[in-house]
């Protein structure tokens, strides 16, 4: 839907040329002179009664005939005949110009000799002035309410969902207030000055008429672009472009009106309906043609607002492309369009017309709901322009504003839908007539609102589901900042609890659906039974995959999340399905295992964990002093906001692991959160390489001291100190590199 956004909205200002033009032969027939309308009609309707009883009559004494075999050829002869009846009349309407424009020569003669007594230049400034209150009745009120539409036009901008509403719906009172008052005027110098049945009168009533229907279309597009109240308008556009747009499209809907009036001026004064028809093609090809000029002159910050009406905001998507080329699409559309109401003003048939201008208009409200919807839902901040070049698991957080609105649009959408489909079902391709439309119509009532029901309890799970759903991390145990503790025991099973829902509604929905339509669904659950077992029974490893999947899960033995070690991989959780679990190792590659073959489970991210480091330090070390040095960096390290909440257990010197040739080996220890232990031992690291200096405490060096005996070759002195050397390597790598 937000796709067809690009053409649909401009296709509205084409569908207002059915409005403004009539049918070319649709002329109502005149009484005689002398005699009123109703008399008339009175009698036409007493003679209709009697040639009806007459005909009953004589079909009573004779008997229904036997009714004959349509001829194999009739549907042939019927479109042949169709076509000649439209060329026929094409050529009719052709010919018919030159009459027109006679025609349209007399009309200020006989609005002149049809004044009632009243001459043309007064009635022309009579209605001059009428016009001109009407237009600034609507200019007043805007005047009046001026600071409080800005207002509104503030309070709409800083609000978001449905307090946005409020605003609006001000805004759209005002409006409707300065509608009324251009009724009111309009009608009330209708009432006033032209309530006549004289020509000129009638002329009035058309042009007043014509103004109120004008602002009304207006107001339509207002409600949209909003210009100079940016913060209430639902369209991406800017003040400058939205205001000239709107210019356009009121100009267009003027010219049409105007054309409107001509052709009910021609008529009221009894032109002959192949001048009619030529003016309805001439009114028409204007009328396209100028739609088309707007469309093009408009391309540029429609194609954006279009742009953003699609879901998916990848500047490469469908939706995207389509909003943005939307004039390749609205041209042939407008010129279709066109072509229908021409065939419908020659053929005197207006059922494929008026089905493209009622699905035209049923796609409008859809576009009109989607702007809407963008509008309400939209960020706090400016959408962005151009989405992450890398992709995101993490799914996007709903609001119950967005389930209310989505599930508002289908419940839209599926009548719209209905009302489309019986017009182009039932009038233009007649496949069904009006009463069996209605009786498939209540057939498929249940399955319609099984399906909608369906779908809204889908969007009620998928909201609850989806605010706790896990983001995926791909963090090990010693990643440092990038860890993650691991989600909790709901957000673990809700994925798997997603789609084992989504498949009960599926299924139910489906068997429901089948049951109204008349299917025996008993043996389809008999068969779904007897496949079930056979599943079972083939297929064995797929049935231990899934039950050993339900006790790890059972177990809690992990978490999305988690880092986890399985013996064959390892890795954190980054999702599961009925049968496996897919673990992503720190260095990036992804593990996906059956269940079956999961085994024993070590789990690195429960609860807490212990930290335990060794350092060299010389002989003569006071160890004491080095474990009060330790013991206040562990204070301070848990003190520190950045690390305050990560301890369970400080910094703490556990005593002499070993002693070595040239060095003593200490252990250190702590217990944090499983989060991000690796990077809490490089800090306190970093700051004992920092502090122990200060105080006199010097870490062990490689150096080797080696005694020889007396007389021993310097080769044998430098093969002693070499192996010494190679023994204290392993201890020595114990020790931090300060520039690391």
């Amino acid at each position: 839907m937000a796709g067809l956004a690009a053409w649909l909205y401009s296709c509205f200002l084409l569908c207002t040329v059915a409005g403004f033009v009539p049918p070319a032969f649709a002329q109502a027939p005149q009484p005689p002179a002398g005699i009123g309308k109703e008399q008339f009609d009175a009698l036409v309707d007493a003679i209709s009664d009697a040639v009806v009883r007459k005909l009953d009559a004589r079909q009573t004494e004779k008997g229904a005939p036997a009714p004959r075999a349509a001829p194999a050829t009739v549907p042939d002869a019927d479109v042949e005949g169709r076509v000649g009846e439209f060329v026929a009349h094409s050529r009719q309407a052709l010919a018919a110009f030159p009459e027109l424009a006679e025609r349209l020569i007399a009309l200020p003669a006989l609005i002149s000799e049809s004044g009632g007594g009243r001459s043309l230049p007064a009635f022309l400034a009579l209605l001059l002035a009428s016009a001109l209150a009407a237009l600034g009745a609507e200019r007043g009120i805007w005047a009046v309410f001026g600071t409080l539409r800005q207002r509104l036009n503030a309070n709409a901008a800083g609000r978001r969902g449905l307090a946005a509403m409020i605003p609006l719906i001000s805004l759209l009172a005002i409006d409707v207030l300065a509608i009324g008052a251009v009724w009111l005027v309009s009608y009330g110098a209708i009432g006033i000055w032209f309530s006549h049945a004289s020509g000129q009168d009638k002329l009035a009533v058309g042009i007043l008429a014509g103004i109120f229907a004008w602002r009304l279309y207006v107001l339509l597009f207002r409600l949209v672009l909003r210009p100079g109240l940016p913060g209430a308008r639902l369209a991406d556009m800017d003040d400058e472009n939205a205001a000239t747009v709107c210019r356009r499209i009121s100009l267009l809907i003027l010219v049409i009106g105007s054309l409107r009036i001509v052709i009910r001026l021609l008529i009221a004064t009894q032109a002959p309906p192949e001048a009619v028809a030529a003016g309805q093609l001439l009114a028409t090809t204007i009328g396209v043609s100028l739609a088309i000029a707007t469309a093009a002159a408009s391309r540029a910050p429609m194609a954006r607002w279009f742009a953003t009406l699609s879901q998916s905001q990848e500047q490469r998507s469908f939706g995207r492309r389509l909003g943005l080329n939307w004039l390749y699409v609205a041209i042939p559309l407008f010129v279709f369009l066109g072509l229908t109401q021409i065939y419908g003003a020659v053929s005197i048939r207006y059922t494929v017309p008026n089905a493209v201008l009622l699905t035209l208009n049923a796609l409008i409200v859809l576009i009109s709901l989607q702007t809407l919807v963008r509008y309400l839902t939209r960020p706090d901040g400016e959408a962005p322009t151009a989405t992450d070049s890398l992709p995101s698991s993490a799914p996007q957080p709903r609001r119950v504003l967005d389930v209310v609105l989505r599930c508002l649009r289908v419940a839209i959408l599926i009548g719209v839908i209905a009302i489309v489909a019986q017009s182009w079902i039932v009038d233009v391709f007649g496949l069904v007539d009006a009463q069996g439309w209605r009786a498939l119509t209540r057939s498929s009532l249940a399955t319609g609102i099984t399906l909608f029901l369906a779908f809204v309890a889908w969007e009620l799970i998928d909201f609850v589901t989806r605010r706790h759903t896990p983001v995926a991390t791909s963090a090990g145990p010693h990643a440092g900042e990038e860890a993650n503790m691991g989600s909790s025991r709901l957000a673990t099973l809700l994925p798997l609890l997603r789609v084992v829902l989504a498949v009960t509604i599926s299924v139910i929905a489906l068997l429901i659906v089948l049951s109204e339509l008349g299917v025996n669904i008993g043996p389809l659950l008999a068969g779904a039974s007897v496949f079930g077992l056979a599943i079972s029974f083939g297929s064995q490893a797929l049935v231990r995959d899934i039950v050993s999947g339900v006790f790890y899960l059972s177990d809690d033995a992990f978490r999305v999340g988690e880092y986890i070690d399985c013996g064959k991989a390892k890795g954190s959780v980054e999702g599961f399905t009925l049968r496996s679990i897919r673990l992503r190792h720190q260095n990036g590659q992804i593990h996906t295992i059956p269940f079956g073959q999961l085994g024993q489970i070590t789990n690195f991210s429960r609860d807490w964990a212990t930290v335990k480091f060794n350092l060299r330090f010389k002989r003569d070390t006071d160890l004491e002093k080095l474990r009060k040095t330790v013991k206040k960096i562990g204070d301070e390290m848990q003190q520190d906001p950045e690390f305050k909440d990560e301890f369970f257990a400080p910094l703490r010197m556990q005593g002499v692991a070993d002693i070595l040739d040239n060095a003593l080996l200490v252990r250190f220890k702590f217990t944090v959160r499983p989060v991000q232990p690796s990077y809490v031992q490089r800090m306190a690291v970093k700051k004992m390489v920092a502090t122990f200096p200060t105080v006199g405490i010097a870490f062990a060096d490689s150096m080797v001291a080696v005694q020889t005996l007396a007389g021993a070759d310097a080769s044998t002195a430098a093969a002693a100190a070499s192996a010494a050397h190679a023994r204290s390597r392993p201890e020595a790598d114990l020790l931090p590199n300060p520039s690391s």
